[in-house]
């Protein structure tokens, strides 16, 4: 590994951690921060995504000595104070462990679902807007066996620092693609045997009844608004039977109970 002790705030080799919440909004570039130790195992494993650099308070360096060995050793591990990570980061980074890492190549939703066995579960999310719920969906995703997930032109970033924390690195362990504006979603559902169910209220299943078909996708849309009556009218809608008077569930939840009950259904060994 590459250990380079810093103790100056305003070494240039920290900038891309510098002021991360203002940087999370605009954008790196290509790149990606990844908070926490769980996170940055992810990271380390990817075969998908690399790691650039990390920083760590140097405190904290035997204990995560076997998570930095796993690093390429040509990334730079930058080991600082406490009151240096904070300085630079603009908040305290309790856990003490950010990484940059570097997006790839984004992968056509049309070839990613190509390339998925015959028997697949996938997720596709629509207008998700709240980085909490991205990475609660993508958490699910990863713990029931879901094969890949897609995003439309509208949701919101998965790779945002926080929806990857959210996910415990779920983000970067499981396949994603964005819609293209004019894919059209049920369209290329069809197109690759996937039968594709939208979960809403007023859904004509009900999901103790869903049969689970080879290929199945579960549409999630946002909380509120919920998903366009143009793509229910083409999908088969389901719906979780809840307490007289409620119908609303956080997405982030209903993706974990319409998974579970999905990967049940396929045999999936859920402990």
């Amino acid at each position: 590994m590459t250990l380079v002790p810093i103790d100056d705030p305003s070494d240039p080799r920290l900038d891309p951690y510098r002021a991360v919440r203002e940087r999370d909004l605009v954008g790196r570039a290509g790149l990606f921060v990844a908070e926490g130790e769980v996170v940055l195992r992810m990271l380390a494993a990817s075969r998908r995504f690399a790691a650039v650099s990390a920083l760590i308070v140097d405190k904290r360096r035997d204990k995560l000595a076997d998570l930095l060995a796993a690093l390429d050793p040509d990334v730079p591990v930058y080991l600082v104070p406490q009151a240096v990570i904070d300085t630079v980061a603009g908040f305290e980074i309790h856990r003490g462990i950010l990484a940059l890492g570097r997006r790839p190549e984004p992968v056509p939703a049309d070839a990613l679902l190509a390339g998925l066995p015959a028997r697949a579960l996938v997720v596709a999310a629509v207008g998700i807007a709240n980085h909490d719920n991205m990475g609660g969906i993508f958490r699910n995703a990863a713990a029931f066996g879901a094969a890949a997930v897609l995003l439309d032109p509208t949701s919101c970033d998965p790779l945002y620092r926080k929806a990857i924390r959210v996910s415990v690195g779920g983000v970067l362990a499981m396949p994603f693609a964005r819609l293209a504006a004019e894919d059209d979603l049920p369209d290329l559902l069809a197109r690759h045997g996937f039968t594709a169910f939208a979960l809403s209220p007023q859904g004509s299943t009900r999901l103790a009844d869903l049969a689970r078909p080879p290929r199945a996708a579960v549409i999630l849309g946002a909380e509120g608004p919920g998903l366009p009556a143009a793509l229910l009218a083409r999908t088969h809608t389901v719906r979780i039977p809840m307490a007289a008077g409620f119908d609303s569930l956080n997405v982030a939840t209903t993706s974990g109970i319409v998974l579970h009950r999905l990967a049940e259904a396929d045999g999936l060994p859920v402990s």
